[in-house]
This record gives C-alpha cells, sequence and structure tokens, in this order.
C-alpha cells in the first residue's frame, strides 16, 4: 500500500503492470479535510464559519503539504520516472503534496479512521495552531504579498474595473505580479475581486515556486 501511494504515474508509465497513486491521493484529500475540519470545529469553538474555512485554508493546500512532506523526507521514497526525476520532480510541491494525500489514503485503508486521524494530527496540529494565531491575516491578499516579496522582492499590483449599475456592480481585478498577470478575480465588491485574484496567484505561485528550507 505505501509502495501504491509512492509511485508517481511517471514511473508507472515505464513499469508494467504498476497501479499510480492518483486514486489513494483522491482518496487521503477526502480523508484529509474531514480531519483538518474536525480539528478547527472541536479546538476553535468561538470561531465562525468563514473563519474556520480560512484555517483549513491555510493547512489544507499544497504549499503546505509539500513542506510537511519535505520535512519528513518523503521526496526521496518516491518512486518517479527517469524523466520526471531527472527534472527535479522530487522537490515539486504539486508531486509531494499529491504524495502525501495518498500516504493518508494508504494509512486510512491499512489502519482505519483512526490511525489517519493521529498522522494527520501530528504532522498538521502545530501548524494549525500557529495558523489559528494569526487568523487575521489569513487573507489571500496578504499570503500572496508575502510570497511575491521572497520570490521577486516586489509587491503585487491590482488592475480594476466595472461594469453594471451603481445597484448591481460586477468588480474584476487583475493581480500583476513582477510585470506578469498572475491571476484574475470577480466579486461584488473591490475587496473580494482583489481577492479572489490574489488566491489564484498564490496558489499558481506558491505550487510553481521553491519551498523555503525548513531547516
Amino acid at each position: 500500500m505505501l509502495r501504491r501511494a509512492l509511485a508517481h504515474r511517471s514511473w508507472c508509465a515505464e513499469v508494467a503492470g504498476e497501479p499510480n497513486n492518483e486514486r489513494l491521493e483522491f482518496l487521503g484529500d477526502a480523508v484529509l479535510g474531514w480531519v483538518v475540519a474536525a480539528m478547527a470545529f472541536r479546538e476553535h469553538t468561538d470561531l465562525a464559519e468563514g473563519r474556520l474555512t480560512d484555517l483549513r485554508k491555510s493547512v489544507v493546500n499544497a504549499a503546505t503539504l509539500a513542506q510537511v512532506a519535505q520535512e519528513i523526507e518523503l521526496g526521496p521514497c518516491l518512486l518517479l520516472g527517469r524523466g520526471e526525476a531527472a527534472a527535479g520532480g522530487r522537490t515539486k510541491p504539486s508531486i509531494l503534496s499529491d504524495a502525501l494525500e495518498a500516504v493518508f489514503g494508504a494509512v486510512y485503508l491499512d489502519g482505519g479512521t483512526e490511525a489517519a486521524r493521529a498522522l494527520i494530527e501530528r504532522l498538521l496540529g502545530s501548524r494549525m495552531k500557529m495558523a489559528a494565531d494569526r487568523l487575521d491575516r489569513l487573507d489571500f491578499k496578504t499570503v500572496l504579498q508575502e510570497l511575491t516579496a521572497r520570490l521577486f522582492d516586489t509587491a503585487p499590483v491590482y488592475v480594476l474595473s466595472e461594469t453594471g449599475p451603481d445597484h448591481e456592480k460586477s468588480f474584476f481585478a487583475t493581480v500583476i505580479v513582477a510585470g506578469k498577470p498572475a491571476g484574475t478575480g470577480q466579486g461584488r465588491s473591490k475587496k473580494l475581486a482583489e481577492q479572489a485574484a490574489a488566491e489564484q496567484a498564490w496558489v499558481a505561485l506558491a505550487e510553481s515556486s521553491p519551498q523555503p528550507s525548513t531547516g
């Protein structure tokens, strides 16, 4: 089961008859979402639904899962095709986060609900506590600005437009990062449109960029 969880499709394409980890990833994603939602609900009884959602997003995302995978040294254990391995696949956030979710799925099938819950809480519990302490800053405009400062030493720029009559306006935002459009968003207010654009840009940049060293 663990071997299957670590088997990337690039490896399976070179080894006949070996199943890849995508079905386990699908299951692990669902298990992860349930466990983190239950943790947030149980441990933060003062938070409203919207804030609970923000808290869950702070730990259930490709960037965070890739960092956790790096910390437990999952990368060297991955089964990758020769081309993917040569292209640095063992450090790619998307591959690492998918593999970690597949491991969660494998643990759930092998050990059941309690085993999966215990593993996820052990790996992500401290991150949730830290996120809760800075919950007021868990908005995508803030985290995007932090990321672009680290990657490009610059701040994102938002370009806004609007349509419709005064009583029913729709706002559109494009966020520019390092001179290039990085995300777009729409909302009933300027703030919502900018947040949607920032979320799209943050997800794309976090997945494509190398993660900072954790130690």
